[in-house]
């Protein structure tokens, strides 16, 4: 069974950091991209970041440039976001998903083919 599981959201002060993860179980990760969304309420899911199933390439929305870092560990077939100063306009249910490679459109969600349940992020003094 085809399975991703975010997990690392929280409650986080702004200016604070947290590492998000991604685990998938039922394939090899190391076969696909990986991307991160996000949705917060009443906005439509916004594309994060984009890595490539080797790592060597990756993608950052404008917003979250300097700030955030996808990276991947294949041998535990995980993907994880680094989220460093963080803003109260970070705030949402963060999702990773799977597709053939990342490209030049890597933010569109409808290209992504397996999806997790989201993990909540809050930042709020």
């Amino acid at each position: 069974q085809v399975q991703l599981v975010e997990s690392g959201g929280g409650l986080v002060q702004p200016g604070g950091s947290l590492r998000l993860s991604c685990a998938a179980s039922g394939f090899r990760l190391d076969y696909y991209a990986i991307g991160w969304f996000r949705q917060a309420p009443g906005k439509e899911r916004e594309g994060v970041s984009c890595i490539s199933s080797s790592g060597a390439s990756t993608y950052y929305a404008d917003s979250v440039k300097g700030r955030f870092t996808i990276s991947r560990d294949n041998a535990k077939n995980t993907v994880y976001l680094q989220m460093n100063s963080l803003k109260p306009e970070d705030a949402g249910v963060y999702y990773c998903a799977v597709r053939a490679s990342c490209g030049s459109r890597w933010f569109h969600s409808t290209a992504y083919n397996y999806w997790g349940q989201g993990t909540q992020v809050t930042v709020s003094s």
